[in-house]
């Protein structure tokens, strides 16, 4: 089981605090940072100072790390072309020697395409250009060199590209995540390394994980060569107080989030972690929402992580 962070920039944060929260997560031994990928706050915070560009703030990361690896859960196909993707994602895997993975989704915050002028189609044509910019973004990686990579689809058309950058790893990871009963499970299987369900419980995991496996056997892929991985909410303190009070600062209720995330003491935590690797979840990304709390950080990096 390896344990992640995970930051949703868009609630308020600064490349500063970004760092912070990476280098402290870095010394503690976390398997990765990760960002999320949204331009437009979500609830009743104020969002300030505003969006930041996600692989913009993973790259000066992975100049200031050296370890610890990077990426985006999820990038959104509405914001960007494949080629710029596929392009941005090779250079910071440069500049970080080989640490970067990808994650990528079709996108679903309405409110955010509209405040920053994105176009924001419809479901079905979303998951369209998903499957297109997977699969443009694995070919100009995986093209050989001194060869060109073609793709005429309906939303992108790519003729006798170079296909550079190439990456520094030999795949980089790709994410591939939710809760979509078809389409996803096959994106899933035929373009990623990993399968990320966000934010559910044990049961319905279970259940879309069989739906993956189902996929990569209908396409001839062993079902173990993917990755299975959750993200949960998580608020962790030494003792009860001090659980309620982190809980607080981020807008929930303790009895809600122990139900919905991952929430306690570190016993606690170490026991519905223990759920998870019984379910089957080979990561778990810890979605920490108060980024000024480095001393979470160390009170999960030094009383949780090394019982994990």
């Amino acid at each position: 089981m390896k344990l992640r962070i995970f930051t949703e920039p868009q609630q308020g944060a600064s490349y500063t605090q970004l760092l912070a929260v990476a280098q402290r997560a870095e010394q503690l031994g976390f398997d990765a940072f990760f960002r999320s990928d949204h331009f437009l706050k979500m609830g009743d915070v104020n969002g300030a100072p505003g969006p930041s560009d996600a692989w913009t703030t993973l790259a000066g990361i992975a100049r200031e790390t050296s370890t610890i690896r990077l990426g985006t859960l999820v990038n959104s196909v509405t914001f960007r072309h494949p080629a710029i993707t596929a392009v941005s994602v090779a250079n910071v895997d440069a500049m970080s020697n080989g640490r970067v993975e990808l994650g990528l989704g079709a996108g679903w915050y309405e409110a955010e395409h509209k405040a920053y002028g994105f176009r924001f189609p419809a479901l079905v044509e979303r998951f369209d250009m998903l499957r297109e910019q997977l699969h443009i973004i694995n070919g100009l990686w995986n093209t050989p060199l001194g060869e060109t990579f073609c793709f005429d689809g309906s939303h992108y058309i790519v003729e006798y590209s170079p296909g550079l950058p190439k990456p520094v790893q030999k795949r980089i990871p790709v994410i591939v995540g939710g809760r979509g009963a078809k389409k996803t499970p096959l994106l899933a299987a035929k373009y990623a390394t990993e399968f990320n369900m966000p934010f559910v419980n044990t049961d319905v995991f279970v259940e879309q994980c069989a739906r993956v496996r189902e996929a990569c056997t209908s396409i001839d892929r062993d079902p173990k060569t993917l990755n299975y991985t959750v993200a949960q909410a998580t608020v962790c303190g030494s003792n009860s107080a001090e659980v309620e009070r982190r809980t607080k600062r981020i807008g929930r209720e303790v009895a809600e989030l122990s139900a919905n995330g991952l929430c306690g003491t570190p016993d606690q935590l170490i026991a519905k972690i223990g759920d998870w690797k019984a379910a089957g979840a080979e990561t778990i990304y810890m979605q920490i929402l108060d980024l000024d709390d480095l001393e979470q950080l160390d009170i999960i990096g030094k009383e949780v992580l090394p019982h994990i």
